[in-house]
């Protein structure tokens, strides 16, 4: 009986220091991952910017990317040829 008794035990140390070490592996590799996307996200977000409507579609975009006639803001040349939209 404590032939078996030390058996389990000795199996169950094994799995735990394998379980253990496998968790090490990953937090390392988790690391070094980690420390790459660090490097490439380094640079400055974008500041937020004013979203704007299209008079004519209704899509909202950034106000850098709108087109400004006649004190309206449009999604495209085309939708600001159009005119605004009749509903």
């Amino acid at each position: 009986m404590g032939k078996l008794l030390f058996w389990i035990v000795l199996i169950i140390l094994v799995l735990f220091v394998a379980r253990l070490a496998g968790r090490m592996a990953a937090a390392r590799q988790d690391g070094a991952q980690g420390a790459k996307k660090a490097k490439a996200g380094a640079r400055q977000p974008k500041p937020l910017e004013s979203m704007v409507r299209c008079a004519h579609c209704g899509i909202h975009l950034p106000r850098s990317e709108a087109l400004q006639q006649d004190g309206q803001t449009w999604c495209s040349a085309e939708h600001a040829r159009l005119g605004p939209a009749k509903h």
